[in-house]
This record gives C-alpha cells, structure tokens and sequence, in this order.
C-alpha cells in the first residue's frame, strides 16, 4: 500500500481515504472537486501591516538622512541626523527577516477558505475545510494521485 499524505487527522493511500475520522475506498468516488471561499481580508490586512512595518524604518532612515543633507544646520546635528537615518536604516534589516518569515507563514495559511468535496456513490460529500492553503494542497494532490493509480476505471 503507497502512502500519499499523513497527518494527524488525514491519511489518503492507495487503499483509500481517511479524513474526520471516516473511511473512504477509492472506487467508491466518482469525482472530487475543490471550492474556494470568500477572502478573508483580515489575513489581507495582516500582510499590509507586515509590509509597512518592513518599509517605515528604511522611509524613516532615508527622510533623515535627507533632512541632514537639506537642512542648513550645524556639523554636529547634520551628522547626528545622517548617522541617525542610517542607523535606523540598518536596523530594518534583522527586522526585516522577521517579519518576512511572519509573511510566509500568512501565504501558506492563505486568505481563503479552502474545501475539499467528492461524489462518493452519488452522495455530495464534504471531506476537509481549511485555511491552511499549503495543507489543503498537499491533501487535495495526494488524493488526486491516489484516484490516478486506482485501477477503477470512474
């Protein structure tokens, strides 16, 4: 027996499916399909926040570095400016690496609502609803996979 996808609440093999605690054989499905919800705008918005928190330090380091070149002030405060900008600047950097794991992580759990269906002997059957875009991927492949190799003809 192939193993397609296993986790904690999902198995697809060659044998069959389970998901939610119930049990499946390949030939029993006619056809699987997948929908997608509405956008969740709050997983939208928490990216645009990550964005401008990536952004302002280097807007910030780069209007004072600007305002040390413009302004017609003494040595002192011209270099404490500029130095200032481009130490604000640099620290973008290592916050920058954080956030952008944060940013990854929000495009793997996606900003929909993903559901996985199937025509199981004529029953329209709901087997998973996610969030998590990565997972329902893999879930939703390895069950194609399956249904590919099953020898069934549907």
């Amino acid at each position: 027996m192939v193993t397609y996808y296993r986790d904690r609440e999902v198995l697809v093999t060659s044998g069959g499916v389970r998901i939610g605690g119930h049990d499946y054989r390949l030939r029993d499905f006619v056809q699987v399909w997948h929908e997608r919800g509405r956008r969740q705008w709050s997983a939208v918005a928490g990216r645009g926040a990550i964005s401008i928190a990536i952004i302002a330090p280097l807007v910030i380091g780069a209007f004072g570095v600007l305002l040390a070149v413009v302004l017609d002030a003494s040595t002192g405060t011209t270099v404490a400016l500029a130095g200032g900008g481009i130490l604000i600047g640099l620290a973008a950097a290592p916050l920058a690496d954080v956030l952008l794991e944060f940013m990854d992580r929000s495009y793997d759990r996606g900003s929909r609502r993903m559901e996985i269906w199937a025509d199981i002997r004529g029953q329209r059957t709901l087997l998973l609803r996610t969030d998590n875009a990565q997972r329902f991927g893999q879930i939703y492949r390895a069950l194609q996979r399956a249904l590919d190799h099953d020898t069934v003809p549907r």
